[in-house]
């Protein structure tokens, strides 16, 4: 069953046990009797209103006021994206025991639900590290099965790779591991490896990209979102290092792609 996801636009009512707040579903179905996380925290959605009447859920798209449950109501701010999960929740553990050995789970997550819940909880300023760093191995894995689902190649599925591990990279250092996003060097050669033209044969089909067939412009754009990535782990690489020279040769014609 995928998760729902909603967003929040506004909090009209809160207290120390919950409130009422303006939302819009932006995934999956949202239905009364559902929870919500939020960190580590829970929300009950209790009782869902539309145009002034009671229903029992609403599809992604719509809005609604819903009636939760939970001290934390009055801490949401707009544009804040909450999550369902089980009843009871998927811990932590237990999704990293699932990622890793695929045991079954009472409400198996779908891959880009969780890829988005991971990347948000593993960005949470408020949880520990150490959390932190296990929310993105987490998100890390999800982003390779939700290119298993979807079958999507590797090209197209690198930036999302390139996302998570840099951004573990840029606030928790590099590491030789995957611990905290790897060695910024491995990460450049894997996505140079991805990319099958040279600079120079980039910026010469950019300058003309309008008059080029449609995959071929799809293409330019796929390796254009690869550089911005380059340039993240750019620091991390010493001046003489060839992979520098590189990165530094695609961020010269990125301005040239489509």
């Amino acid at each position: 069953m995928p998760f729902a996801e909603l967003q929040v636009y506004s909090v009209e009512e809160a207290d120390v046990t919950g409130g009422v707040c303006v939302v819009r579903c932006v995934g999956g179905v949202a239905r009364a009797g559902q929870v919500y996380a939020v960190g580590e925290l829970r929300l009950w959605l209790r009782r869902i209103e539309r145009y002034g009447r009671p229903v029992g859920s609403f599809d992604a798209g719509h809005t609604a006021k819903v009636h939760l449950t939970g001290a934390v109501v009055a801490l949401l701010s707009r544009g804040q994206v909450l999550t369902s999960v089980p009843p009871d929740g998927h811990a932590l553990a237990d999704l990293e025991a699932w990622l890793a050995t695929d045991p079954p789970l009472l409400d198996e997550p779908a891959p880009r639900p969780l890829r988005v819940m991971a990347g948000s909880r593993m960005q949470d300023e408020g949880l520990p590290d150490g959390i932190r760093l296990r929310w993105g191995r987490v998100a890390l894995a999800a982003v390779y099965r939700c290119a298993r689902a979807e079958g999507t190649s590797d090209l197209v599925r690198a930036p999302e790779v390139a996302y998570v591990r840099g951004y573990l990279i840029r606030t928790f250092g590099p590491s030789p591991g995957p611990e905290r996003g790897g060695d910024p060097a491995e990460l450049c050669r894997e996505l140079l490896a991805l990319i099958d033209l040279t600079p120079r044969e980039a910026a010469e089909r950019g300058r003309v990209w309008r008059d080029l067939p449609h995959a071929e412009i799809l293409h330019l754009r796929r390796i254009k979102f690869l550089i911005p990535w380059l340039v993240l782990v750019r620091p991390h690489l010493g001046e003489g290092d060839p992979l520098a020279g590189a990165v530094d040769a695609w961020a010269a014609v990125r301005p040239e792609l489509p």
